[in-house]
């Protein structure tokens, strides 16, 4: 079974010096029920249709399946996801021992909204944070994608 393990912190600071690509994503989700999350990503060009499973106790690790899909089968699916969409600018920084932080920009109703997320080997794989990294928010279920569409940002 795939487990996604990351970590989710809000971003302080200037990170685009940092910066070594970038990318637009636009996703909705088909299901957002607790247990499971069923996500429609366009990335770019090409599409991803991604289910998640509940999180573990520290919200930290959780199963993740993701298939590539194409452009026009993630437009069709987009068209009956729950109402909301997610719209945001993925830029990718490094980290130390090859890992990445991937910082997410937010439009729309999350305009305003930076998270920083770290996709770790292991719950205790160490990794340096940079000044620009804030308060983490590991599990905090309110900055789910999942949930930024159901109660946006800018209503908080």
């Amino acid at each position: 079974m795939a487990q996604e393990i990351e970590r989710k912190f809000l971003v302080k600071g200037d990170y685009k010096d940092f910066v070594v690509k970038k990318t637009k994503i636009v996703q909705g989700f088909l299901s957002t029920v607790p247990e499971r999350t069923v996500r429609v990503r366009i990335k770019g060009d090409q599409g991803y249709l991604t289910i998640k499973g509940i999180g573990n106790k520290s919200g930290a690790s959780r199963y993740e399946w993701e298939k590539e899909i194409t452009l026009n089968e993630a437009k069709e699916l987009m068209a009956i996801c729950e109402p909301g969409v997610i719209d945001k600018t993925r830029f990718i920084v490094p980290a130390n021992n090859n890992l990445f932080f991937e910082v997410d920009e937010f439009y729309g109703e999350n305009e305003g909204l930076t998270v920083a997320e770290i996709e770790l080997p292991s719950e205790d794989a160490a990794f340096e944070k940079p000044s620009w990294l804030g308060e983490e928010v590991t599990g905090q279920v309110k900055y789910y994608n999942s949930m930024l569409m159901k109660t946006p940002f800018k209503s908080w």
